[in-house]
């Protein structure tokens, strides 16, 4: 039966009821009608299955807001392109290990890496920029040394706080210097230009790629560590400070070891030792600072990636298994070790620890070299 046919018809109905007493069948044989009240009330209630269907609905709503919401929005991370900076100028060593990366990092997470470069005050222009973003995991910086962990005693003022801005991801890779000499210096091993400037306080110049810089500080750790009273000439950049060690215009200078790595092996730079803890496979013939007279000398210039703090623990997790995968890739491990570097995979809580030694150990070499940058 239609449910609106009384609303069309009332009259007809009135006609049709059945005397009082008589059984409401009997009239006209006529079926049995429900009460009004009770036809009015099941107009009133959908079918069962239009209930059953819009209940499952809200249910799997609220699930998905409370269950599954986070979890969702993390194991779909990347789902757009990623911006990273890069705090070095193209062409770098920094800037191309990077550039060395995204491809990989593109066909592993599905999504666009797209390199900005802002280099500018020892990096702090370009983790600045990071350090303000939001920590969805959508803009990432690559730092060095020197912006994430000397900076902060170098500079009197900072735009960030390393610890409490930025969240750790990876590790990207190491870089070691050398120290190299003029060949008209007389002296051919460390030990040897170490009694040299003992010799002569005050009078050898010792040139590197900047103030603030990994070589800098590199130069300062060996003159406190041996004792020597060293002039210090900055340059602007590794490349500079090497080809003027090479002229003669500086007889001594540390620096990156793709500036000067010809030249030590055409003869034509003496190579008194590489700065890192172990020998080069570059320069298997050339000692450490450390095992060639210096105990406790360590200085390796190093760069990796940073998020904006507040970034999630799974996509931290998800980027950092990516990156370590790129690095651990035998082409890419090739191609970043030709150019004088050596790749430098691990966790995001172990680069967390290096990056607070690291910051521990320059802060006392810059306090007691009293070095500045205004």
């Amino acid at each position: 039966m239609d449910p609106t046919s009384h609303q069309r018809h009332p009259a007809s109905m009135a006609l049709k009821r059945p005397p009082a007493g008589a059984d409401p069948a009997d009239a006209r044989g006529a079926p049995r009608r429900q009460p009004a009240r009770c036809r009015h009330a099941l107009q009133t209630v959908p079918p069962a299955g239009a209930t059953v269907r819009r209940m499952l609905a809200v249910l799997a709503v609220a699930l998905g807001a409370v269950l599954g919401g986070p979890a969702a929005a993390q194991g779909d991370y990347p789902s757009k392109p990623i911006r990273v900076v890069v705090t070095f100028p193209p062409g770098g060593s920094t800037d191309v290990v990077v550039r060395m990366l995204v491809p990989r990092l593109n066909d592993r997470l599905g999504q666009q890496f797209i390199v900005d470069n802002r280099p500018g005050a020892g990096g702090n222009i370009g983790l600045s920029l990071v350090a303000k973003a939001p920590a969805d995991g959508y803009t990432l910086g690559v730092g060095a040394a020197g912006a994430l962990s000397a900076n902060s005693s170098l500079y009197a003022q900072m735009p960030f706080d390393v610890q409490k801005d930025f969240q750790p991801v990876a590790m990207l890779a190491a870089i070691p210097f050398v120290l190299i000499g003029h060949p008209s210096v007389p002296a051919r091993t460390l030990p040897e230009l170490i009694a040299l400037a003992k010799a002569r306080p005050g009078t050898l110049s010792i040139a590197h790629g900047g103030n603030g810089t990994a070589m800098h500080l590199s130069a300062a750790l060996l003159a406190q560590l041996a004792g020597l009273q060293l002039v210090e000439v900055p340059y602007k950049g590794s490349g500079p400070a090497a080809m003027d060690t090479l002229a003669g215009q500086v007889p001594l200078a540390v620096v990156d070891l793709p500036s000067a790595l010809q030249q030590i092996q055409a003869g034509r730079l003496t190579a008194f030792a590489v700065t890192s803890p172990q020998r080069l496979p570059q320069l298997p013939q050339v000692p450490t600072v450390a095992e060639a007279g210096v105990p406790g000398y360590d200085s390796t210039g190093w760069f990796g990636m940073v998020a904006p703090a507040g970034m999630s623990a799974a996509s931290v997790a998800r980027l950092n298994a990516a990156i370590n995968e790129a690095l651990g890739d035998p082409q890419v491990r090739s191609s970043i070790r030709n150019l004088g570097v050596e790749p430098a995979p691990g966790t995001p809580e172990a680069f967390g620890r290096y990056i607070a030694t690291e910051t521990s150990k320059w802060s006392r070499v810059i306090r007691q070299a009293n070095i500045r940058i205004e």
